[in-house]
């Protein structure tokens, strides 16, 4: 069936094993990151294999999933206080920055005879979750007052939302917050997490501050590269995930509209350049599914995306060496974004190979 994405859990677990190997040198361990792939748990499993000491995820409903596999599991986003018994049911530890849900999951977490550990979220600059640095102190001390949770460590997110690069300044504030905090409160935190694929090229750089002893990793394994400068990683498969569509038309066509140009489907107007006729095929997936422009071919460099409704993508074939028909398949890498949407999206179906 197509659309489909074809996933290769050997490459999978290279790349991870090859991550996880370069973190160990630095004494960092690495949680594996499966939200952009809806926690698939052979994924999952392959990510542990590969040497992730736990799963990570965003959504309660994916944490579900992997409750077969042998492994801790971390609830990456700070959760909703209604969502508590499930956090308290599915997860070992949760992120967070909320006194108020802090309170909702120490009583679930009472209710079901537990103690649930938390990391405490720093605002160092992003801007999307975490107390600000001026706040911690007091964020803990009120923190402590509730039964049921553990404090057990300190955690950044960066680049994300605010598309703010991890460096030597702000890693290293978060260490010492963290261990000014850990020493004044007695806390004994065993997580000082650094961040995202984006903190990784800090190790390569030899520049990671002291401390730092934890990565949540997901782009970095999926796709093989860094976030930051999307510089590729030494020795991992950038083609663990392949999208492969079917060319359902291939015919010659103008490459201007005729007519007058208004919105189109998405409320954009359109723009276009005149290069006389086009060879033009449609793959029969669209932005329903994926993010057509940040698609690559893998077979063909001389095969261009130009446009996409939300059920087709116009790909120009006309300098291309290949005879294609319809019915014959394309071959994609695709970009963290588009992995993300043809993850979960129904109407891509999902095929695993193990060679």
């Amino acid at each position: 069936m197509f659309p489909c994405i074809e996933i290769n859990l050997l490459k999978l677990k290279h790349n991870t094993k090859v991550i996880c190997d370069m973190c160990k040198k630095a004494d960092i361990n690495v949680w594996g990151v499966t939200k952009c792939i809806c926690a698939m748990p052979e994924a999952a499993q392959a990510m542990i294999d590969g040497g992730a000491i736990c799963i990570g995820d965003s959504r309660v409903e994916n944490l579900k999933k992997l409750k077969n596999i042998n492994c801790k599991k971390v609830l990456l986003r700070i959760p909703m206080a209604c969502e508590a018994d499930d956090v308290i049911r599915y997860s070992d530890l949760s992120l967070n920055s909320e006194l108020s849900t802090l309170k909702s999951l120490g009583e679930a977490a009472k209710k079901a005879g537990k103690k649930h550990d938390v990391v405490i979220m720093i605002d160092l600059g992003d801007l999307r979750e975490g107390i600000l640095p001026k706040d911690a102190d007091g964020f803990v001390k009120e923190a402590l007052k509730i039964e049921g949770i553990k404090i057990a460590g300190f955690g950044v997110n960066l680049t994300c939302y605010g598309g703010v690069i991890p460096d030597e300044n702000n890693l290293k504030e978060l260490v010492d917050i963290s261990l000014k905090l850990n020493e004044k409160y007695d806390l004994g935190i065993k997580i000082i997490s650094g961040g995202n694929s984006s903190s990784l090229y800090l190790l390569a750089d030899g520049k990671m501050p002291h401390g730092i002893n934890n990565l949540r990793l997901g782009e970095s394994i999926l796709l093989g590269r860094e976030t930051s400068f999307q510089t590729r990683i030494y020795n991992t498969y950038d083609d663990v995930f392949i999208l492969k569509a079917k060319i359902v038309e291939l015919k010659e066509k103008p490459s201007i509209p005729t007519g007058n140009i208004g919105k189109d489907a998405f409320g954009n107007t359109p723009s276009f350049k005149d290069k006389g006729i086009r060879k033009r095929a449609i793959i029969a997936a669209g932005r329903q599914d994926i993010e057509p422009l940040n698609i690559h071919s893998i077979d063909d460099e001389n095969i261009r995306v130009i446009g996409a409704s939300s059920d087709h993508t116009i790909v120009d074939v006309t300098d291309s060496k290949e005879d294609y028909k319809v019915g014959d398949i394309l071959s994609f890498k695709m970009d963290y974004g588009c992995l993300l949407k043809a993850f979960t999206s129904d109407y891509v179906k999902k095929i695993i190979i193990d060679k």
